[in-house]
C-alpha cells in the first residue's frame, strides 16, 4: 500500500524529487505538512487546506489518546472521516509531548510514566501503546515510539535514550499490523555523529518503509543542525523517504532539501501566525509593528495565497489589534500557503535541474526583514 520513489536528484547536492503512494493518494515531495495537534489545523478548515496544495497533514498520538481517545475516533470512522480530511494523515508517536512533560513523567525501558497535562490523570505509554492509538486512528503513516532528550545533553545520556529509542523501534516495529499504514523509524543521538550513524544503521536492520530525524531544532544551532544531516545524508537508504521533524524556518527547509530531506512538519505557521509573526520571501515580518500601519500592499508581493489577494498588511494589522479572529485565519493562512509552496517550488528546480541556483537565490532573499519588538 505504501510506496516511495525518487523522480529526480540534484547531481550537486543530492536534494531529490519523489513521490510516495499511500491509500489516499500519491503525494509529492519534498513537501511540509501543516500540524493538526488534536485533529485540526488551527484556524483553518480542511477544503482551504486544499486550497492552499497541502498534501498531507499531521496529527498527535500523545493529545489525541487523552481526547478524544482513539476508541472514539475508530468508533467515528478513523481519524480522516472524523476530520473531514480525505487526503493522507501522519501522526507522530506522542514521544516529544511525553518527553516535554517535565516534572510529570517517569521513563523506564517498559515505558513512561506520565501525569496528562489536562486533569493530571496518570498514564503508561508504552511502544504498543503508542502504535495501538496510532492503528485505531487509521493514519497513512505512523512513527515509532522514541526517547528524545533536551540539548545540551551528555554523551551517556544520548546514548542511553538512543539504545532505549533502538530497543522501542524494535517492539514497536513487531506490534505494528495495519498493512495499509507505514510505520517509520526515528533516529536519534542527539550531537553525536557516532550515535547518529549507530541508530540509523542499527534502525535500518528492521527495514522500515521510512525515517525520521528526530532530536533537531530543539535548541541547537542551525550548523549543528546541518552537521547532523551532511552525517545522516549518505547512510540512510536512497529508495525510502526521509522526514526532519519539528522544522518549519524556511532557511532550515531550503538547507534539509539539499542534504536529502523529504519531508517537513511544524507548528511554526499556525503558531507564530496567531501572534501576527508572517513569513514572506524576504524575510519575516510583525503585523503589529506600527510601520504597517498605512501600508496597502499585501504581506508578500511575491505570494498569491488568498490573504495575499485580497488584504492589505494595514488591514491584517487592523485586525490583530482590534481583537479579530479573522487576522489569526488570514496569518496562518499565509503561512502555510508560504511554506507549501516554498517546497512546490524547490521541488520544480529539482525537476528542472536547477536546485542549486533556486536555493542561492532563496536564501539570499530570505535575509531578515526581522521580527520588531
Amino acid at each position: 500500500m505504501f510506496e516511495f520513489r525518487v523522480v529526480a536528484e540534484c547531481p550537486d547536492t543530492g536534494a531529490r524529487a519523489g513521490e510516495f503512494v499511500t491509500r489516499h493518494g500519491v503525494v509529492e515531495t519534498p513537501l511540509f505538512m501543516p500540524v493538526g495537534t488534536q485533529a485540526t489545523v488551527k484556524a483553518m478548515s480542511p477544503p482551504e487546506l486544499e486550497e492552499i496544495g497541502a498534501q498531507i497533514v499531521l496529527s498527535n498520538t500523545y493529545h489525541l489518546y487523552l481526547r478524544p481517545g482513539a476508541d472514539l475516533i475508530a468508533e467515528a470512522g478513523g481519524l480522516h472521516r472524523f476530520m473531514g480530511w480525505q487526503h493522507s494523515i501522519l501522526t507522530d508517536s506522542g514521544g516529544f509531548q511525553v518527553f516535554s512533560l517535565d516534572g510529570l513523567r517517569k521513563v523506564t525501558d517498559e515505558g513512561v510514566h506520565f501525569q496528562s497535562h489536562i486533569d493530571g490523570s496518570r498514564h503508561f505509554m508504552t511502544p504498543e501503546l503508542s502504535v495501538d492509538v496510532q492503528q485505531k486512528l487509521g493514519s497513512d503513516i505512523a512513527m515509532c515510539f522514541d526517547e528524545c532528550v533536551a540539548l545540551p545533553t551528555t554523551e551517556e545520556k544520548s546514548r542511553a535514550a538512543m539504545e532505549r529509542t533502538i530497543a522501542w523501534a524494535a517492539r514497536c516495529h513487531d506490534f505494528h499490523s495495519r498493512s495499509d499504514q507505514a510505520l517509520f523509524g526515528i533516529v536519534q543521538g542527539a550531537l553525536f555523529e557516532d550515535q547518529r550513524i549507530e541508530c540509523a544503521g542499527r534502525l535500518m536492520e528492521l527495514d522500515f518503509p521510512g525515517y525520521a530525524i528526530g532530536g533537531l531544532s530543539v535548541g541547537e544551532s542551525h550548523d549543528e543542525m546541518y552537521r547532523i544531516l551532511d552525517v545522516l545524508h549518505p547512510v540512510l537508504p536512497q529508495s525510502k523517504p526521509r522526514y526532519l521533524m519539528g522544522v518549519g524556518m524556511p532557511e532550515n527547509l531550503i538547507e534539509g532539501v539539499a542534504r536529502g530531506v523529504d519531508m517537513f512538519d511544524c507548528v511554526l505557521p499556525t503558531r507564530n501566525g496567531r501572534n501576527g509573526n508572517l513569513l514572506t520571501s524576504r524575510g519575516r515580518i510583525n503585523i503589529k509593528n506600527a510601520r504597517f500601519e498605512r501600508d496597502f500592499g499585501p504581506i508578500d508581493e511575491m505570494c498569491d495565497c488568498y490573504t495575499c489577494r485580497n488584504f492589505t498588511r494595514a488591514y491584517v494589522r487592523h485586525l490583530y489589534r482590534a481583537g479579530e479572529m479573522l487576522s489569526a485565519r488570514l496569518c496562518s493562512w499565509h503561512n502555510i500557503h508560504f511554506l507549501v509552496h516554498l517546497m512546490r517550488r524547490a521541488r520544480a528546480s529539482i525537476l528542472k535541474g536547477a536546485f542549486s541556483a533556486f536555493r542561492e537565490e532563496t536564501m539570499k532573499m530570505l535575509q531578515p526583514e526581522g521580527i520588531a519588538q
